[in-house]
């Protein structure tokens, strides 16, 4: 399961980079662009470490806080998934 886990999610990552990329350049060329909704699909479905990395990597959407925030939080929600899935244990409690 967990196997299976981490191939969805990468191949979601790849394709939500690719089309932060895409719709990058399709900006710069003034021609159709892929819709916001889109993008946010991707990155909810769990290709938010593809859609941070793609943002940062293509410095696309960077003005919009909304996806800054929205694709940090959804990249670290992906990174927790993965990490439990693959039996890491969160921790209970905190001592300091």
């Amino acid at each position: 399961m967990a196997q299976t886990l981490v191939i969805y999610m990468a191949i979601l990552s790849a394709w939500a980079f690719v089309a932060m990329g895409f719709d990058k350049k399709q900006a710069q060329k003034k021609k159709q662009r892929i819709p916001e909704r889109n993008l946010w699909l991707l990155a909810l479905l769990g290709g938010g470490i593809g859609a941070y990395f793609g943002m940062q990597v293509f410095h696309h959407k960077t003005r919009k806080t909304n996806f800054r925030v929205g694709f940090l939080l959804l990249a670290m929600l992906d990174i927790v998934i993965l990490l439990v899935s693959s039996g890491f244990e969160l921790p209970t409690s905190v001592i300091f």
